[in-house]
C-alpha cells in the first residue's frame, strides 16, 4: 500500500510541475506573440513612410512655411491640400497606435519623431481651420497628440543619431539576424 501511495504522491508532483511549466510557457508565448506584433506592426508602419506617395507629400509640405492657413494653402499650392491630407491621415494613424501601445514610442520617436513635430509646425493652422470649417475639434486629433508628446520628449540637448551613436557597435551579426 505505501508503494501505491508513494506512487501517488509522484503522480501529483508531477502534474504539478506540468501545469505550472504549462502556465510558464503560455506567458512566455504570449509575450513572444505581442513582441511579433510589434515588430510587424513597425514594419508596416516604415512601410507607409516609405510609399512614394507619403515621400512625396512629404517632400511638398516641408518646403511650405509654417502656419499656412486653409486658404493661402489653395491659393499658393494646388496639390497641398491632398498633400495635407495624406501626411494628417497617416500620422493620424502613427498617434493612435502608439497610444495604444501597438507601437512602442521609442520606435516612433527614432524613426519620425523629429519630422512629426515639423509636419505639425507647417499643418497645425490648417488643421485648425479645417476643425472650425467642419465645426469637428476631433479632425486630426491623434496627429495633434503624437506632435505633442514627441515635442515633450525632445531634449534640448539631445544630439542627432549620427552623432549621439558615433559608438554603436552590433553585439553579434549573427545574432541580430
Amino acid at each position: 500500500m505505501t508503494d501505491l501511495a508513494q506512487l501517488s504522491n509522484v503522480a501529483e508532483i508531477l502534474s504539478f510541475i506540468i501545469v505550472v511549466g504549462g502556465i510558464i510557457f503560455a506567458v512566455l508565448q504570449m509575450r513572444q506573440t505581442r513582441q511579433q506584433r510589434r515588430e510587424l506592426a513597425a514594419i508596416e508602419l516604415f512601410r507607409s513612410f516609405g510609399s512614394p506617395a507619403f515621400a512625396g507629400a512629404y517632400q511638398s509640405i516641408l518646403y511650405y512655411p509654417d502656419g499656412l492657413s486653409a486658404a493661402q494653402l489653395k491659393q499658393k499650392y494646388p496639390d497641398g491640400e491632398q498633400s495635407a491630407m495624406l501626411i494628417c491621415t497617416t500620422l493620424e494613424s502613427v498617434g493612435v497606435m502608439m497610444y495604444q501601445r501597438i507601437v512602442p514610442c521609442a520606435v516612433v520617436n527614432n524613426l519620425i519623431g523629429s519630422s512629426t513635430i515639423i509636419l505639425w509646425k507647417k499643418l497645425e493652422t490648417w488643421v485648425a481651420d479645417l476643425r472650425s470649417e467642419l465645426d469637428n475639434p476631433f479632425a486630426f486629433e491623434w496627429f495633434q497628440w503624437l506632435a505633442m508628446t514627441l515635442a515633450d520628449l525632445q531634449d534640448d540637448s539631445d544630439l542627432p543619431a549620427y552623432e549621439a551613436h558615433t559608438d554603436w557597435e552590433p553585439s553579434n551579426l549573427s545574432g541580430e539576424i
